[in-house]
């Protein structure tokens, strides 16, 4: 294993980036964004992207130089437009504008059209649960589950996540994909040679199936069945019906290096308690209920360990693999040449 700095980990992210093409914003807000991934052990989500997004500049995939900005809006509603960059300046915008419109209106919705993976959703809203604001993130992503009772892959695993402030404690952070499992289990399993238990997949014809290659060329199956398919519908319209961002069956997948621009769509939704029932009574009710949850044993928080891994990160740096910190290094190293 190879021991990086967040600081060491940005740069050579950066480079690497910067090398493939995108300009220097982009890949700032990019590395930045995949190092706190990888510091909160949502390794799918951090490092390993670099070469992914590196691929899709060089090859077209995404437009390096995109400049993310507002294109629609009004008081408690706006529309940026990502550029077919990147998502995360695109995805900084919108909540930037989420956060300043919710203090004014009391709630703002911000959708991101014409966009590309934004990552680990919670981690966008960060920075409204600094501002002490409630935060929800909807994204799609390429076709990977069927709509109920279909066969062929027309969702997106289309994450949902929300924060919800705390005042002496870091927030609650609600995060998840809306399929039984990540693609990537199956990927894992065909690597190893294993079977998966039915109820993860299906294969092209739309058999149950528990050989995960067939599962890869067919479709996921979502999770709680009928309950979250129709959850993904709603994702797939909050975030493209709204925004005219490109449906998960319009979008090639991010697993292969050549394609189309995905172009797909994100939304963003901030609420100030202040608006409401008062910053008193909402802290008083989460406590509440977070004290009640604790007093049975066993029961984690959602997003504690991601910031108690955070904090161990940033102290004692990120463990990489070897194989990828070589491939950071080269990417990077080829772009100071």
């Amino acid at each position: 294993m190879t021991v990086l700095t967040l600081s060491q980990a940005t740069e050579q992210a950066a480079a690497a980036l910067a090398a493939a093409g995108a300009s220097a914003e982009m890949a700032l807000s990019t590395a930045r964004a995949l190092v706190a991934a990888e510091a909160q052990g949502l390794a799918s989500h951090g490092l390993s992207r670099v070469p992914q997004y590196c691929a899709h500049l060089r090859l077209g995939r995404v437009n390096g130089q995109a400049q993310a900005r507002v294109v629609h809006q009004r008081s408690a509603a706006c529309l940026v437009d990502a550029d077919e960059g990147l998502a995360f300046p695109a995805c900084e915008l919108a909540v930037a504008e989420v956060l300043r419109r919710a203090r004014e209106c009391g709630a703002a919705f911000a959708g991101v059209t014409r966009s590309h993976h934004f990552g680990v959703a919670a981690q966008h809203l960060m920075p409204l649960a600094q501002a002490g604001l409630v935060g929800l993130a909807f994204g799609n992503s390429p076709a990977a589950m069927p709509a109920w009772g279909g066969r062929r892959a027309l969702f997106g695993t289309n994450p949902i996540a929300a924060v919800f402030p705390r005042r002496a404690a870091p927030p609650l952070v609600i995060d998840l994909s809306l399929s039984e499992v990540a693609r990537g289990k199956l990927m894992v399993a065909a690597r190893e040679g294993r079977s998966i238990p039915l109820g993860w997949a299906v294969d092209r014809e739309g058999k149950p199936t528990t050989d995960p290659q067939a599962g890869l060329e067919g479709s996921m199956l979502p999770a709680g069945g009928v309950k979250g398919a129709m959850l993904a519908l709603v994702v797939e319209l909050l975030c493209c019906a709204l925004t005219g961002a490109a449906f998960g069956f319009e979008a090639d997948s991010f697993f292969v290096d050549e394609g189309n621009r995905p172009r797909i769509g994100q939304a963003f939704l901030a609420i100030d308690p202040g608006a409401l029932a008062g910053e008193e009574v909402f802290h008083e009710r989460i406590e509440t209920l977070l004290t009640a949850m604790c007093e049975d044993e066993g029961v984690r928080l959602p997003g504690l360990r991601r910031f108690e891994l955070a904090e161990r990160a940033a102290r004692d740096g990120l463990q990489i693999g070897e194989a990828l910190a070589r491939q950071l290094q080269q990417l990077a190293v080829a772009g100071a040449r």
